[in-house]
């Protein structure tokens, strides 16, 4: 389904009836990324699925996409879909965006999930990381998106996972560079959110990969224990809907059964 906002396309779609579950995918993926997932909360969740500013058949906004740019696009299509309050799934990028939209509208949200991703900043070394990765991409990108998804998953798992990851890249492929400029931007500068995360009452919950490669499970697992939130731990990398896909659903549900 396609929703305009400040002109251009934004792609979503709905599954299922129940609570509403909002899922965000991460950065160089799309809404298909849920797919797996969908199939199992659907039965008893109303999923939406959203494809985020300039990735999958979601148009470029601008030249920077910041986490809010995206978090308000979010809630054009709540509010579009009459939605009071929602759970939010994030993975990775997703998470961010899932925070900036709980720093915006906190009354909207009554739980969180934070997939492989964090409520901490860019670090010095990430940002120049990240400015690195920008003119990488401007010269060739895509071999910057197929060197960047093979990444994403823990080494010892990298032969087991080459049919995902070669479909993966496939969908990054499709990526327009000014959408992944766009999001290695607004990545880059967006905000500490520790402080909202820990202060909210809601449900809320850490899950990460202890050979994740992108972001450090030592980080996790401090951050999980200083602003006291659940940290569900995973034997893999950054991709642990994928890695560890029946953990992870188990988890999600356990989780997902606690809010309701």
């Amino acid at each position: 389904m396609i929703i305009t906002y400040k002109g251009i396309k934004i792609n979503y779609n709905t599954f299922g009836k129940g609570n509403s579950i909002i899922l965000l995918h991460g950065f160089l993926e799309n809404a298909t990324m849920w797919e797996e997932t969908i199939k199992q909360l659907s039965t008893s969740y109303h999923c939406i699925t959203i494809d985020l500013l300039g990735h999958g058949n979601t148009e470029c906004l601008g030249y920077i996409h910041t986490m809010e740019d995206m978090a308000r696009a979010i809630k054009v299509i709540i509010d579009h879909l009459n939605i009071p309050k929602a759970i939010f799934i994030g993975h990775s990028m997703g998470g961010y965006v899932a925070l900036a939209y709980l720093d915006l509208f906190p009354d909207h949200i009554s739980g969180i999930a934070l997939l492989n991703s964090t409520a901490l900043p860019d670090s010095p070394e990430r940002k120049k990381n990240r400015n690195r990765a920008i003119e990488i991409v401007k010269k060739n990108p895509n071999a910057y998106t197929s060197m960047a998804i093979a990444n994403l998953f823990a080494q010892k798992n990298r032969n087991r996972f080459l049919d995902q990851i070669a479909a993966i890249k496939n969908h990054a492929s499709n990526t327009p560079l000014q959408g992944i400029i766009a999001a290695l931007e607004g990545m880059k500068s967006r905000k500490d959110r520790t402080t909202i995360l820990s202060s909210f009452n809601g449900s809320k919950i850490i899950f990460a990969g202890k050979q994740d490669p992108v972001l450090s499970y030592e980080q996790s697992a401090k951050e999980s224990k200083h602003y006291e939130i659940d940290l569900i731990s995973f034997d893999g990398g950054h991709m642990s809907y994928l890695e560890n896909k029946d953990e992870y659903i188990t988890e999600l549900y356990t989780f997902l059964n606690s809010i309701s």
